[in-house]
């Protein structure tokens, strides 16, 4: 049986994810900011196939709760077989050009909060020698564009601390996955003007994360498809870069 902590569980991904993981009979520690959503989403998993699904509301930006959160789990299942990190928003990037208390707000939801959970994290995959850590970032972190520069940031710190995370934990037999997705049709992108032939389901990136986390993936675009779109972005030279409106 897997034992699997998820923080951010009530988002679009991480559900599709528990709900695959649920068929399989594993035990889940659920933490999220909405303490309803958070049942709603542990009844969901327990009727279809969940062992066991444990609820701990914490605001991810409220860094000193994160330690006592984290215990909670351990004691619960001794041995956590897998952890997805998949909290977030998607901030508004004029919004947050004219609004410095918001800009900070935003890239410590997306990046600081991530950074300093992984670090409490790290210590106890590391002590337990065995794992995985699954962390949501983005194809945004790629490249800093106009358009969510803040958002890719963020992500890019994100990134970046897994890259090193993971050779540190490689030699305590802890695998980290860092998943990069592209367009999701989630709660967080309705309404934006996304190009529909690149949009997929939480489902299908679903799929593919677990896929990943069998194989452990080092760094996951989902779909496969972004990362030739990406490094086709990351190649584009800065002259020419900074005129376009991407």
């Amino acid at each position: 049986m897997k034992k699997i902590l998820i923080i951010g569980a009530t988002s679009a991904i991480a559900t599709a994810c528990a709900r695959l993981w649920a068929t399989e009979q594993a035990a889940f520690f659920l933490v999220g900011r909405d303490s309803e959503k958070l049942a709603q989403t542990a009844n969901d998993l327990l009727a279809r196939g969940a062992q066991a699904a444990h609820t701990q509301q914490v605001d991810m930006n409220h860094f000193a709760e994160h330690e006592a959160m984290l215990a909670a789990c351990f004691k619960q299942f001794g041995v956590v077989d897998i952890v997805l990190i998949a909290h977030g928003t998607l901030p508004d990037q004029k919004a947050c050009e004219q609004n410095t208390t918001l800009a900070l707000q935003e890239f410590s939801s997306n990046g600081l909060s991530v950074i300093a959970l992984l670090g409490l994290l790290a210590n106890r995959m590391e002590a337990q020698r065995s794992g995985t850590i699954a962390v949501i970032s983005s194809v945004a972190g790629d490249r800093g564009r106009p358009s969510n520069y803040l958002y890719g940031a963020a992500k890019a710190a994100v990134s970046t601390f897994c890259e090193g995370l993971r050779a540190r934990l490689f030699h305590h037999n802890v695998h980290v996955l860092t998943i990069k997705p592209g367009f999701v049709d989630t709660p967080m992108t309705q309404g934006l003007p996304l190009p529909q032939l690149l949009v997929v389901s939480p489902e299908y990136v679903a799929k593919d994360i677990l896929a990943a986390i069998q194989r452990k993936t080092n760094t996951l675009y989902t779909p496969r498809f972004w990362w030739a779109i990406m490094t086709i972005i990351k190649l584009i030279p800065t002259f020419i870069f900074k005129k376009l409106s991407l």
